[in-house]
């Protein structure tokens, strides 16, 4: 089963509805703000209810949509236990398993790094990595108690375990591509293919980037679903 994606281009930001195979209710992960009109009108189109809203983790470049989308839904918001959203109807632990449709189940892996709370999640062969794995990169881990160290462990003893065929879905992409595979990204992921661990805590150390220009905005809103704050 794949998921139906979904892109933002204001942030480069990938939205996944992932649909149960048989009833009407789905999940959403990740969605952004300015395209809740969208999204609703996609689950509208399919006759899809909204069971959970998922986040893996309190993104730095854009608002979330979770909180209206509860609001408008009834749906629960999910979210990682270690990104500080107290709002949210479900604080996620690794190893936990969401339910939804009749049989559906997300497995939770707690993936930190890019954040300390980062999560990815696993259902029917496809992973959704959020920013902690990237296509052919990944997530920058200078912020948020980022740490290359933690990340590099996040990839290499969670993602790169699951089987070569899973399907990654990231969270973002900058350079027009939508999907990959765990196997690819073990052999030819630029930044960890065949890179040790100190290699790898050398090169993000190096990187350079500039800080998020949303980030004094976005982390707060995030950490209350998108609301304003006191909503």
């Amino acid at each position: 089963m794949h998921p139906i994606q979904l892109f933002d281009p204001e942030s480069s930001t990938f939205t996944y509805i992932l649909r149960a195979a048989s009833g009407r209710e789905a999940v959403i992960i990740d969605p952004v703000d300015k395209q809740w009109e969208r999204d609703t009108l996609q689950l509208d189109r399919l006759g899809l209810k909204l069971a959970y809203v998922l986040e893996t983790h309190a993104h730095a470049d854009h608002v979330t949509s979770a909180g209206k989308l509860r609001e408008m839904t009834g749906a629960k918001a999910a979210v990682p236990s270690g990104c500080c959203i107290p709002p949210a109807d479900v604080q996620l632990h690794h190893g936990d398993v969401l339910r939804f449709g009749d049989n559906e189940e997300i497995k939770v892996l707690h993936t930190p790094g890019h954040t300390a709370g980062s999560m990815s999640f696993v259902w029917h062969g496809n992973v959704f990595t959020g920013d902690t794995l990237l296509i052919n990169g990944c997530g920058r881990t200078d912020f948020q108690s980022g740490s290359a160290g933690a990340l590099y462990g996040s990839v290499t003893n969670e993602l790169f375990t699951l089987p070569d065929e899973n399907l990654v879905w990231p969270g973002h992409d900058y350079s027009g591509q939508s999907v990959s595979t765990i196997g690819w990204e073990k052999r030819n992921n630029s930044r960890l293919a065949n890179r040790d661990k100190q290699s790898f805590i050398e090169l993000m150390g190096n990187l350079n980037l500039p800080r998020p220009k949303l980030i004094d905005i976005a982390v707060p809103a995030n950490q209350n679903l998108g609301l304003p704050q006191g909503a």
